[in-house]
C-alpha cells in the first residue's frame, strides 16, 4: 500500500502579493495531488473562526475535511485541518489540545485503507520555541495511545530551523524524518519549517519540496510531501 501525504502551511490563504485568493490555494493542492494533506492557518484566527478554504469550494476535489472542527464555519482545530481523500474511510477523528503560550493545537484522524488502520496528525507548533518540545511530546503520548498496532505519519509546521536539534530530538527509535528540503520562504527558500515524520512501519519512496510558480505564490511557505509505502 503506497500513499502520498504532504502538509502546507497556506498563510490563511494570503499570498506573497498581498492578497487572498482560495481558488490559487485550491489549485496549488491539485497539482500536489496527495491522499492525505495537513493544512496549517486554513481558519481566522478571531470571531467565528470561519474556513479561509470555503466549504463548498471542497466539494469539487478529491478531498474532504476530517470531522475535527469545533465550530461550524471552522475547518480545523486552531487553524490545523486534514484533508482526506473521498475514498478513504475516517474511522475517527478528534482535535488536539496541546500545552503553549499562544494558540497552538494538532488534529488527529483513524483511517482505513485497504483494510489497514492507520494515524495521521497534523500541527503548527510554538513559534518561540519555548513549549515546542512540549508540544511534540503530548503528540506522541497520543500516538502510543492506540489499541492496535497503528502505523503514524506525523506532519506539519514544526518552526524548527535547525535540521537534527531542537524538537527534532525528541523522536527516538521507531521513528524517521526524511531530509525533504528547505519550504520557507516560499520565493527563496532558506529553512525546513515543514516536516512530515513517520513510524518505522513505512518506507520511505519519495520526499520533497513542492516547487511551482503558483505554490511560490500562493503562500509564505511552499508545500513538502512524502510518497510513503506500508509493507504487507
Amino acid at each position: 500500500m503506497q500513499l502520498t501525504f504532504a502538509s502546507y502551511n497556506i498563510h490563511k490563504g494570503i499570498g506573497v502579493d498581498g492578497r487572498r485568493d482560495a481558488d490559487r490555494i485550491v489549485t496549488v493542492l491539485r497539482e500536489i495531488g496527495a491522499d492525505v494533506i495537513a493544512l496549517q492557518e486554513c481558519d481566522y484566527r478571531f470571531g467565528e473562526r470561519e474556513s479561509v478554504l470555503p466549504k463548498a469550494m471542497l466539494d469539487d476535489t478529491p478531498w474532504r475535511a476530517a470531522p475535527v472542527n469545533k465550530r461550524a464555519r471552522s475547518l480545523g482545530w486552531h487553524g490545523n485541518a486534514l484533508l482526506v481523500r473521498r475514498d478513504i474511510e475516517i474511522e475517527a477523528a478528534r482535535a488536539l489540545d496541546l500545552p503553549t503560550l499562544e494558540p497552538r493545537g494538532a488534529v488527529s484522524a483513524d483511517l482505513v485503507v485497504e483494510g489497514r488502520r492507520l494515524r495521521v496528525v497534523g500541527m503548527h507548533l510554538d513559534l518561540s520555541g519555548l513549549r515546542r518540545r512540549d508540544q511534540i511530546r503530548a503528540v506522541l503520548r497520543h500516538c502510543e495511545d492506540c489499541d492496535t498496532p497503528c502505523p503514524t505519519v506525523l506532519m506539519g509546521d514544526f518552526n524548527q530551523w535547525g535540521r537534527a536539534n531542537g524538537v527534532l530530538r525528541e523522536f527516538s527509535d521507531g521513528w524517521t524524518a526524511p531530509a525533504i528540503g528547505n519550504s520557507f520562504p516560499s520565493r527563496r527558500p532558506l529553512a525546513p519549517l515543514d516536516r512530515i515524520v513517520h513510524s518505522d512501519e513505512w518506507n520511505c519512496h519519495a520526499a520533497a519540496v513542492h516547487h511551482s510558480a503558483l505554490a511560490a505564490a500562493a503562500s509564505d511557505h511552499l508545500p513538502v510531501k512524502v510518497t510513503l509505502e506500508l509493507a504487507a
